[in-house]
């Protein structure tokens, strides 16, 4: 009658808890208390970063909950018993046991939370189509080879209460005109817009939606860190947790481009661009607090330049959160979602700006590549090496030095960082990135994507020129977004892992 879903591997330790109540407390036998504990948990992954699948060392858990940690070894001494058992883990002669056991033995005796997870677990998902083929494949392929009929996916969603009736209620109003009824409730019912996405009336009404949304965000802007945006520029926006894999750098890189071109040419003709980012670096993670300072230093430099007045501006939004991005999101026009593929196992913030009618450049990562199916090509910007393009990279020893020996725009940029251009008062601040990048292996493969990137955005630029084609986009990827509601999310969820059907008066 029960199912506790675990969101990521956090909340592991509810299973030798519940093993405690029941065996300790209930006084049932282990084998009762096991099928009881097996067929009430559930496990989500979020990610397909090593670092980020937890490990709790023994010690620590000796310590403070010794008897949930002889329950933890038991389970493992039962589920490497029946291992030896089963005819499909047979023979073990490339350490499988080892690979599968929860209990980590090297570089120090640590719980394995996630094989915890899968182990004590009647359905294990993903949260997008391509990153639960990952998690089969790359993350966790000998427990799919064991368990395969635990593995599913549930693609995310988000809500359109928060992510467009409330935070951005302009555009709300004006779809709630176009489609009567409860379409907030029943999202799918976005694609009656795609007829009005050819009314000239309709898409200025759009449009100027979205310029209120722009003047919204610069007010904020200017009252928390001074700086006037150019109203008329295109707010292109990239906010997240800060991390190598989703690849602000490249995003800076792009930026520092964009102002070498109009340093050569300062009477040329540039499509105005306000770049936003924001976003959170984990305490420790000295690279990602680094690549902020490179995006403020960047700012700094360009923010200054008379040249690129009116043409270019970096913001750094300082403490990135909700009620924060409730301002953000409506007023973006360029969705960054551009992490190395193979990476991102899903995303939602994507999801958020194109609900939004913001257009996409990305990779085909995550949730994108449903998006992308949805929403339609000509409709997003996708760019860069595939998943399978990446690790073929990495098969055929990458040399970063290649791209950049071959790219003089790339070669101006990496140089203008080494040379300390952005970080005059502090030689040499910027060389743990471009070490990393040149000598240490670029491992999330900035500099491979960087060409494509580049290439990429000429054609956004190209298209914000044209702002009824634009605004025309604008709506028609707001129109396809209708599968990723949380809504629909949700119902999976609870038809394909919790096993309920909604009460005939429940309603949303």
């Amino acid at each position: 009658m029960v199912v506790i879903q675990l969101n990521d591997t956090h909340p592991t330790i509810a299973i030798p808890e519940l093993m405690r109540i029941l065996v300790d407390e209930e006084l049932l036998g282990w084998d009762t208390a096991w099928d009881l504990c097996t067929r009430v948990f559930a496990y989500t992954n979020h990610t397909v970063l090593p670092e980020a699948l937890e490990t709790w060392p023994c010690s620590l858990i000796e310590r403070v909950l010794p008897r949930h940690m002889q329950i933890i070894y038991e389970i493992n001494h039962r589920f490497l018993h029946w291992l030896d058992k089963d005819a499909r883990a047979h023979p073990d002669p490339d350490g499988r046991k080892a690979r599968l056991s929860i209990i980590q033995e090297h570089p120090e005796k640590a719980v394995r939370m996630a094989s915890l997870a899968i182990v004590g677990s009647f359905s294990v998902n993903g949260v997008a189509a391509m990153h639960t083929e990952i998690i089969k494949k790359k993350v966790f392929p000998d427990f799919h080879a064991i368990f395969p009929e635990r593995f599913r996916n549930i693609t995310n969603g988000v809500t359109p209460r928060r992510w467009l009736n409330q935070c951005n209620p302009g555009l709300a109003g004006l779809i709630s005109e176009k489609i009567p009824g409860n379409w907030l409730c029943h999202l799918e019912e976005l694609r009656n817009l795609i007829p009005h996405a050819e009314d000239p009336e309709f898409r200025a009404r759009w449009h100027q939606v979205k310029r209120s949304n722009k003047h919204r965000l610069a007010e904020y802007v200017q009252r928390k860190i001074g700086i006037k945006c150019n109203l008329d520029a295109m707010f292109d926006v990239q906010v997240k947790r800060i991390h190598e894999y989703k690849r602000q750098l490249l995003n800076v890189l792009h930026v520092i481009t964009l102002y070498n071109r109009i340093k050569v040419d300062p009477g040329g003709e540039f499509t105005p661009r306000v770049v936003l980012f924001g976003g959170k670096a984990a305490p420790a993670y000295a690279m990602a607090k680094l690549i902020i300072r490179l995006i403020n230093g960047v700012a700094d430099v360009v923010n200054a330049d008379l040249d690129a007045s009116g043409r270019l501006q970096i913001v750094f939004l300082p403490n990135y959160c909700v009620s924060q991005a409730e301002r953000v999101i409506p007023a973006t026009e360029l969705s960054e979602q551009i992490s190395t593929a193979g990476y991102e196992a899903s995303g939602t913030g994507n999801m958020k700006f194109a609900l939004n009618g913001a257009l996409t450049i990305g990779t085909l990562d995550g949730a994108n590549v449903e998006m992308l199916e949805e929403i339609g090509p000509d409709n997003m910007f996708i760019f860069g090496h595939t998943a399978t393009e990446i690790v073929a990279l990495r098969q055929n020893n990458y040399n970063p030095w290649h791209f950049c020996e071959n790219d003089q725009e790339l070669k101006q940029v990496l140089s203008m960082i080494s040379r300390d251009a952005f970080s005059p008062k502090t030689p040499g601040l910027f060389a743990p990135i471009t070490d990393a990048l040149l000598h240490h292996g670029d491992y999330f493969c900035v500099l491979a994507d960087y060409r494509a990137y580049v290439e990429s955005q000429e054609k956004v630029s190209r298209l914000y020129s044209n702002q009824e084609e634009w605004t025309r986009r604008s709506i028609l990827n707001t129109a396809n977004m209708g599968k990723f509601s949380s809504d629909r999310s949700i119902a999976e969820y609870a038809q394909k892992i919790w096993g309920v059907m909604p009460s005939s008066s429940c309603q949303i």
